[in-house]
């Protein structure tokens, strides 16, 4: 009897300790501005990168790259950006984000990067055995990509008592690849403001 009831008393302190960890959960709209710790997120990823293109593609070097190439559009392909601040940045969906913006203009053709033309070119070559004439892919057909977007993160902190001022700013530039030319600088920076609250007794 006494085991029986040392053993429910265990019992019900386990379900008890586990119900205070419960969390809840529920869905959000993947677009919705949300902002919890105040670093950078899905939200700075994906409007900086929309600023980026809409700065590079209002400026002159597609529209002269169009006139004198028969109205055709520049070939880009997206580079590496450097995390130069203290915090974990997850740069590859940035990237991802800054080539859907490109994409979605429909005013430049991006090309597969290094890795990702790694994996094409394996599978083109299997072709060339194993598919037939008439549906496999040709060899040396490749797009050539005349400009390379490259950039970086960089982030200053300044805090005193409850409060804390986060300054990111990302630099971007592109370059003929033929001629190592800039042909276009461009920047975006937000400043957040943080205000942790103060605990109640």
């Amino acid at each position: 009897m006494l085991r029986s009831r040392a053993v429910l008393a265990l019992t019900l302190a386990a379900f008890a300790v586990s119900a205070c960890g419960i969390k809840r959960v529920s869905r959000v709209d993947p677009e919705s501005v949300t902002d919890l710790s105040g670093k950078w997120n899905d939200t700075d990823s994906r409007l900086v990168a929309n600023e980026l293109i809409g700065q590079s593609l209002s400026a002159n070097w597609s529209r002269e790259w169009a006139a004198s190439h028969g109205g055709q559009s520049p070939t880009v392909i997206v580079g590496d950006f450097r995390n130069r601040t203290m915090e974990h940045i997850a740069v590859g969906t940035f990237v991802r984000d800054l080539e859907r913006a490109y994409v979605s203009s429909g005013a430049v053709k991006v090309v597969a990067s290094a890795a990702e033309r790694e994996e094409v070119r394996a599978e083109r070559a299997d072709q060339q055995t194993n598919a037939s004439a008439e549906t496999r892919a040709r060899l040396a057909r490749e797009m050539g990509a005349r400009f390379m977007l490259q950039g970086d993160v960089q982030a200053i902190e300044d805090s005193e008592g409850r409060e804390k001022i986060v300054f990111y700013q990302i630099d971007a530039t592109l370059i003929d690849l033929e001629s190592n030319a800039k042909v276009w600088v461009g920047q975006h920076k937000i400043k957040k403001y943080i205000q942790r609250r103060r605990l109640t007794p």
